[in-house]
This record gives structure tokens, sequence and C-alpha cells, in this order.
């Protein structure tokens, strides 16, 4: 790699975030009770102890305190002048350009965070979370422009996919929070193939994208600072509001990242978001068709989901949080190869990871239909 990038800061600002959300675990957990942030046990569910949530408002809190810092240090460069190393100097007027942006993305995760936690204190009806999720999803796309690489001369349609790519990857992950550490775990490995996607030297027009990298670090800081909590046994969990905050702030990240240009010749590399998120689409899309299958209701929370159906297999629930963290690392890696072939080696990466869910699948199928033919007998 160059070494006149400064690639090492990456690491160093996923610690502040990191540590933020890690203590402030401690104390959401002992508060959560009182102020109604506990999940209890019923038979959807797979824990079997009242357990606090809230650890969403601990990652926004992470997050929001690590970028209020590194907005005040831009704007009042002076005053820290001795603290920053000269070797990122060069790249903060980039950073300071990106401020207004960033903050449109914090607040707008704000408020699906604010939704998500009176979900989770009270209850709001589907209809309502999505519909929220959608306005402040147009809202965003709209107001800055983020939309998805798809190279379609229709405006209209390119908002209206962006827009369904954000609330898709909202809706995705808050399903995969269904076990401990899942949903969590497979945004961290995600978000960390993103980051080395967008990195490499030569894999993509602009170059390594340090704005968008560093806000993927330290968003992935704040989920491991979360996940130490949310290991198994969980001591909490993130809730709707954590779940929202999460999937939001990883679509706008896919979003503002450069994957190709439509004049080069590695105009298949628009796959690589979908590629690299493949697991929480999969997961969302399989229990779509059997909710649709079984003749129940697209909104109402069951045990269909990829983690449930890996346990049906015979894996622990561990084992089967681990399974679905090595599909997220497979198809991750996968994704990062796109650049570095041609349009027949990016077919054949699709099609790998086609052919790998769906095997996935099957096995899932079977083991399905084998409980039910258990029950029935």
């Amino acid at each position: 790699m160059d070494q006149q990038i400064p690639y090492w800061i990456l690491f160093v600002v996923a610690i502040p975030s990191g540590l933020l959300a890690w203590l402030s675990m401690y104390w959401i957990r002992r508060r959560a009770d009182r102020w109604g942030l506990v999940d209890k046990p019923n038979n959807r569910k797979v824990h079997t102890e009242p357990t606090p949530l809230g650890g969403g408002l601990g990652i926004w809190l992470a997050v929001m305190v690590t970028f209020s810092a590194a907005t005040i240090i831009l704007l009042a460069d002076d005053l820290f002048a001795a603290w920053i190393p000269a070797s990122i100097t060069p790249y903060l007027v980039g950073f300071r350009e990106q401020l207004g942006s960033l903050w449109v993305l914090l607040l707008s995760g704000t408020v699906l965070m604010v939704l998500g936690l009176i979900d989770d204190i009270r209850g709001l009806s589907w209809k309502l979370r999505l519909t929220v999720q959608c306005l402040v999803a147009l809202a965003c796309v709209m107001s800055q422009q983020w939309y998805l690489t798809a190279f379609i001369p229709f405006k209209i349609i390119t908002i209206i996919g962006s827009v369904f790519w954000i609330v898709m990857l909202i809706n995705s992950f808050n399903m995969l929070d269904n076990m401990d550490a899942a949903s969590a775990g497979v945004a961290v490995i995600a978000s960390l193939m993103l980051v080395l996607y967008i990195i490499i030297p030569g894999a993509t027009p602009e170059g390594p994208q340090l704005f968008v990298a560093g806000f993927l670090m330290v968003f992935v800081g704040a989920l491991l600072g979360f996940l130490w909590h949310n290991r198994p046994p969980a001591r909490i969990f993130m809730g709707d509001a954590g779940s929202y905050f999460v999937g939001f702030c990883i679509a706008i990240a896919t979003l503002l990242a450069t994957y190709t240009d439509f004049q080069g010749s590695g105009v298949h590399a628009i796959m690589a978001p979908v590629i690299i998120m493949a697991v929480p689409i999969y997961d969302l899309v399989t229990v779509m068709v059997i909710r649709i299958i079984e003749g129940r209701s697209l909104f109402k929370p069951d045990k269909s989901h990829f983690s449930h159906r890996l346990v049906e297999l015979g894996l622990s629930r561990g084992r089967a949080v681990l399974t679905m963290y090595l599909t997220t690392a497979t198809t991750g890696l996968a994704a990062i190869l796109l650049p570095q072939v041609n349009l027949f080696g990016s077919i054949l990466i699709v099609l790998m990871t086609f052919f790998v869910l769906s095997l996935i699948a099957i096995l899932e199928n079977t083991a399905r239909s084998r409980s039910k033919t258990d029950l029935g007998d």
C-alpha cells in the first residue's frame, strides 16, 4: 500500500467509539429496566431470561460523541494543530468539506434510532415504522443526492432504487437481530469488507476513499464495544433502536462509496455492495418468501430467520452465528475481487455467491421439511 496515505488513522478512529460504546453499555444495562427497555422471552424468541434493550442507544451515543469531537477538532484545528500528525494534515480540507453531509447522515440516523427506541418501549405499527423509514431515506436521497450506483438514465428510477436500498438494509439488519451477536457481528464484517474494498489502491476510480472508510471504522468501533456485552449469553440487546441505526448507516455508506465509473472497463463492480450485503439480503428475502408460502403476515415476527433455520439443521446457536459470519466474510472477499477481474470473472463471482446461498437454502429447507414431518408424526 502507498505509505503516503495514513491508513493507520482508520484503526485509531475506531478506538474512541469502541471505548465509549463498551463503557456506556454498563450504564444503560443498569437503567434499562426503569426506562422500560427490557426484552421479555416469548414463543418466537430464543432467550429465556428478561434481557435489557438499549444497546442501540449506546452504539448511537458512541458514534455521535466521537464525531462531535472530530468536528470540533476540524473546525478549530488551530487550537489542536500541535496534536494533529503531519501525515493527515493534507486530508483535513477534504474532511471539512464532508462535514455537512456527515451530519445529515448522523441526524437522519438519529431520527431512526429514536423511532426504534419508541418501538422498543411502547411498540409501533409496521405501517408507521415503514413510512418514517421511507421518508427519512427519501429526504436524504433527494437533499444529498446519495444515489445507488447503477448508471440508469432515468433519475426517478435511481431515486426509487436508492430509497428502496436504504429501507431494505434497515429492515435486513433489523431481521438479523434475532440471536446473540448476530446482527452486530455481520454488520462489523460487512463494514470491514467495504472498507477493504474502498481503500485498496487501484480498486476504485477515485482511489482510496478515506472519508467513507473513516466513518465505517468509527461505526465498527462502536459495534465492537457493543459486541463485548452482546456476545453469548447476551447481557444487552441492541433493539430496534440499534438495528435501524446500524442498517441506515451501512446503507448510506454503501451509497457514498464509489465502486466504478461508467466509462471504465470495470462497470461490473457496481455489484460489490449487493454481494457484500448478501447475508442480510438473503435473510430478508427468504423470510419474506417463507411467510408468503405459509400464508402469514410479512410483518409478524417469527422463527423463520437464517439463524433459526441453521439451528434447525442441528447447529448450536453459537455455530449458527459463526456460519453467518463466515458466509458474510466469504461473499465480502468475493466482492473485493470484482475490480481485479474482467466481465467473465465478475459473472463467476456473482454465480459463486448465488450458489453458496442456494446450497445453504437447500440444506435449510431440508431441515425445515423434516421438522414439519416429525411434528406431523
